[in-house]
């Protein structure tokens, strides 16, 4: 699946895909350690799947990231004198 794709999803989408993907994971590696697995990259391209998912969750559920800059920093410094 794309990025643009996950983006487009909600967090409780996202998080059953997270499953989907992690049920996923753990056949193939089932596959893979009995020989079975064909395409072992796809190993590497699931377990990169779940990373941008896992990040997408945590971009969504933080509101807005606090960011501080020099500027607020200052502001901040200010405001309590």
């Amino acid at each position: 699946m794309e990025l643009k794709e996950m983006k487009k999803k909600s967090v409780s989408e996202l998080h059953k895909l997270l499953a989907e993907l992690r049920e996923s994971l753990l056949a193939m590696r089932f596959k893979d350690a009995g020989k079975q697995l064909k395409n072992v990259r796809d190993l590497r391209v699931t377990k990169k799947d779940i990373a941008r998912v896992l990040t997408l969750i945590k971009q969504k559920s933080s509101a807005t990231p606090a960011v501080f800059t020099k500027e607020s920093e200052v502001a901040a410094q200010t405001k309590n004198k």
